[in-house]
């Protein structure tokens, strides 16, 4: 792993790096894009250039990683490489592209830290970064092993049915276009969505498998993402509900994400969904997938909306709890409606809530939301290494690599 001498000029020169790492991802992206905007076509989330939420997200995954090297150098992080490995693999990045990222980011280091870069420092960041690499690189050249693809490879499928789940969010289901059966996928995982924008660029959305991916269908739910203080609306979410119908067609990769359902028949273990928002969706494609196989595990679904109304797959999730022989939801909503009597007003609180013993915890909804909810589940007892959770969009949340 990483050497001694490069460790110790790692460890002297982290807190500086950590602290300027803002302003060096920044200066690498801008750079980057402007001698190659190709990277803007079907690769880069604008949305996410545009509000930052990106290059934060890089910062984190950089430093983390180089921490998570220095308290254990005879180990990786490997729950942070699989997280990244996975989104790059639904994206269909490609092992030159980590040279191009390795050019940029490493002549934005030495614009923004300066003499402080000597070849020793340089030399020592640049083991991290390609033992990052290269880790990434096999992780998702295995990926696409086993998916069957090459990277940046896209199936057309054909949207069988539209349906309006609430006032903004939408349900799709889809088939493959070419009559071939649909690539296995786990409970739990995403795909990416590629669409061509007005202006004659290709854009890329992660949406979960909404329904159980046991057959040739495949639904996902999206939420249409308003404008507010993290940016403009989504533009792909936007384009997704003004103008896909029944009968089109959209661009899917093959299904990734690490976090999904261990779903052996004959597996007991509890499972408990917990979720906010849209935040459902994967938790309804696990909660169809145990129904699917009529699991005997003890199910806890709990989930907290603003209101009844604004539940995405609220009476589906009451139908799939029904057809499970051990299983009972709990729901917590902002403004409580009659459709929900048994609901509980406010914000999700577990302190009144009987939480199975050595159950598997998924975990999925807004990053204040799953801080809060995380540390509840700590709080009650349950271990972290249960505790599974899923972030829409770069992972800003790294409580596996801070402990």
């Amino acid at each position: 792993m990483l050497s001694a001498e490069s460790a110790a000029l790692v460890r002297a020169t982290l807190p500086a790096v950590a602290g300027a790492l803002d302003e060096i991802t920044t200066r690498f992206y801008a750079s980057m894009f402007h001698d190659r905007p190709e990277l803007l076509d079907g690769m880069f989330n604008r949305g996410n250039q545009a509000s930052g939420v990106q290059r934060r997200a890089l910062a984190g995954s950089i430093a983390g990683f180089a921490g998570a090297l220095l308290e254990n150098p005879d180990t990786r992080p490997d729950a942070l490489l699989s997280r990244i490995a996975h989104k790059h693999a639904a994206v269909g990045v490609t092992d030159d592209q980590y040279t191009i990222v390795h050019k940029y980011l490493f002549g934005a280091i030495a614009e923004v830290l300066g003499d402080a870069v000597t070849p020793e420092v340089a030399s020592a960041w640049d083991e991290v970064y390609w033992l990052m690499a290269g880790a990434l690189i096999s992780r998702e050249a295995l990926l696409y092993q086993e998916a069957g693809v090459r990277p940046g490879s896209w199936r057309p499928w054909t949207v069988v049915e539209r349906r309006t789940e609430t006032p903004d969010v939408v349900s799709f289901v889809l088939r493959p276009a070419d009559g071939e059966r649909a690539p296995r996928a786990r409970a739990g995982q995403y795909v990416s969505v590629r669409v061509r924008m007005d202006d004659g660029a290709h854009q890329l959305r992660q949406y979960s498998l909404s329904s159980d991916p046991g057959g040739d269908l495949r639904r996902i739910t999206v939420k249409r993402v308003p404008a507010g203080a993290d940016g403009p609306e989504g533009e792909v979410s936007a384009l997704l509900h003004d103008r896909v119908r029944d009968g089109d067609e959209l661009l899917l990769s093959a299904p990734f994400g690490d976090v999904f359902l261990d779903d052996p028949v004959d597996a007991t273990t509890p499972v408990v969904l917990v979720s906010a928002g849209i935040g459902c969706t994967p938790m309804t494609g696990i909660l169809a997938r145990l129904a699917a196989l009529r699991s005997i595990r003890p199910v806890l679904v709990l989930h907290a909306d603003r209101s009844p109304a604004d539940h995405a797959l609220r009476a589906e999730t009451h139908d799939l709890v029904g057809q499970l022989r051990d299983a009972r939801a709990v729901f917590w909503y902002e403004r409580p409606g009659p459709e929900e009597p048994d609901a509980r007003t406010g914000l999700m609180d577990l302190s009144g809530t009987r939480l199975p013993d050595d159950a598997t915890v998924f975990l999925c909804g807004p990053l204040p939301f799953m801080r809060e909810v995380r540390g509840q589940l700590l709080g009650a007892g349950v271990p972290a290494r249960r505790i599974r959770y899923e972030v829409f969009g770069p992972d800003l949340w790294l409580p596996g690599t801070t402990g």
